[in-house]
């Protein structure tokens, strides 16, 4: 449909202030914990921590994937097929837990020992393939030596036991907390790009996505939502357990669990796609508004960019302010301060922005983090998408118009996006400027070329990881032109080049 406004504008300029940090992880530190006893496993499979010589050895495994940014993410040798995380939280406003994490993986080399990505935490067990395993760590590297070393191309399950109180983390990329945030009431999670390590033992980058299935059990009244469908639920008098399986592949970072009372809404889209929305049980009755529409996004998104990736979709409203919200897969999760109950259509963009992430980002992941432009320049110019749904052409001119008014007023802030720096990663060039570049290559080849760009882009990389060069060649390969040039100038180039 199509609507005008005079204020239109004004309304969408305000909007890109709001948005620009709508997939940072800002959360607050979680309050000072004291983790309660725990019986330890069996004297046959207790685990030690003591201090392992280890010599060098072409047979152990990277202790990083070589990622451009942070080469220590991620860990090398071999690839995870499934996690299973069976976490039992015994005290909610502690965080205190006992967990056991069992990872199928396959060898992608002989392997003499491999390294995992975890923090903090009592280990208490650690086997490889039923057979207990020495380790060692040193700072979140742990690394793991199998009483039997590994041969390339065999399948082989890890089961690592902890109990503990999760240790805040404080990202690479930006300096504040990440992963597993205790606040008053509750607990929830966002971990991008490195916080999955701080409650689970992961191999964590994109480039190794994996299938999942969480089990948390947490005491009543609480209730938990995470990643994927809720196959089961089991009352156990005190406390209940909640299975929920992911069968898709997803990333480390996007892995999310969510604890709180909440209030339950669910829906359909009419393309048939399933919706649950979780809202704290202590926010408004019309906290609901700025969601209703999730299910007329996913439909229209799914006609732009190809069908919707995944089971299953929905947002989650924490009664918390963090600053941020955060594209998890099949459940985005916004803190209260992104939800404007004064502005729907402000807070709509927000909501649009996560949506689309679920096709750039979470279905089609970054293979490198210093192509996150692919990740937040898609969700960004999906923005405008959405605002040329609502108002038509004029609409989205006026929205590129201010986005482009704003970049170049402050190119400080928005610098090019095709090379973030490791310790900004999140800047307001990879949101704004990698939007524009979008809409610059929309009036560059057309809008029949554009689509097809993106469609085929999308098709040929869900469920897999993509760098700007695999973006590139698409477009020169749709379009039949030479592109390098219009590349490089506004992904690369410090002057904001003319819009086309």
């Amino acid at each position: 449909m199509n609507r005008s406004t005079p204020k239109l504008a004004l309304l969408l300029f305000v909007l890109l202030v709001f948005v620009m940090l709508a997939c940072q992880t800002l959360a607050p530190t979680p309050a000072p914990s004291t983790a309660t006893t725990i019986p330890s496993t069996p004297p046959t499979e207790q685990a030690t921590e003591a201090a392992i010589d280890l010599p060098p050895d072409p047979l152990a495994g990277t202790d990083g994937m070589g990622d451009s940014l942070y080469p220590d993410f991620g860990n090398g040798g071999y690839d995870t097929l499934t996690y299973t995380l069976d976490i039992t939280i015994n005290n909610v406003d502690t965080s205190e837990l006992e967990a056991t994490t069992t990872i199928e993986a396959i060898a992608t080399q002989d392997l003499s020992r491999f390294n995992l990505d975890f923090a903090g935490f009592e280990i208490t067990s650690l086997t490889v393939n039923e057979e207990a395993a020495e380790f060692e760590r040193n700072g979140q590297e742990l690394t793991v030596i199998p009483a039997q070393a590994l041969s390339k191309d065999e399948t082989f399950t890890v089961a690592v036991s902890y109990q503990g109180v999760p240790t805040p983390m404080t990202s690479q990329a930006l300096p504040f907390p990440t992963g597993w945030i205790a606040y008053d009431g509750g607990i929830f999670v966002l971990s991008e790009p490195d916080g999955s390590a701080s409650f689970y033992p992961v191999n964590d980058h994109p480039l190794d996505k994996a299938t999942y299935t969480m089990i948390v059990t947490a005491p009543k009244p609480y209730e938990v939502a995470a990643n994927g469908v809720l196959a089961e639920t089991k009352d156990n008098g005190e406390s209940t357990t909640y299975t929920f399986t992911v069968r898709d592949p997803m990333a480390s970072y996007l892995t999310t669990i969510n604890i709180n009372d909440f209030n339950i809404e669910t829906m359909e889209s009419d393309g048939g796609i399933p919706i649950r929305n979780y809202y704290a049980a202590s926010l408004p009755d019309d906290i609901n508004k700025p969601f209703a529409r999730q299910g007329e996004m996913i439909d229209y998104f799914s006609e732009l960019f190809g069908p919707y990736p995944f089971e299953v979709y929905g947002a989650l409203v924490m009664d918390t302010e963090f600053g941020a919200a955060l594209e998890n897969q099949t459940m985005s999760i916004f803190g209260i301060d992104m939800v404007d109950l004064e502005d729907i259509e402000g807070s709509e963009a927000v909501v649009a922005h996560e949506l689309a992430h679920q096709w750039f980002g979470d279905s089609v992941s970054v293979a490198d983090w210093g192509d996150i432009w692919l990740n937040e320049g898609f969700a960004s110019y999906s923005e405008g998408l959405w605002v040329e749904y609502d108002y038509g052409k004029d609409g989205l001119d006026e929205w590129v118009t201010a986005v482009y008014n704003e970049v170049k007023e402050y190119p400080d802030f928005y610098p090019p996006p095709g090379d973030p720096a490791a310790n900004d990663l999140f800047n307001g060039g990879v949101y704004l400027r990698g939007g524009l570049t979008l809409h610059a290559l929309r009036l560059e080849v057309g809008d029949d070329a554009f689509f097809e760009i993106i469609q085929t882009y999308y098709d040929r990389y869900k469920f897999g990881n993509a760098t700007t060069e695999n973006f590139i060649q698409i477009a020169e390969e749709v379009s039949g032109e030479d592109l390098g040039d219009f590349f490089d100038a506004w992904l690369f180039d410090e002057q904001l080049p003319p819009m086309p």
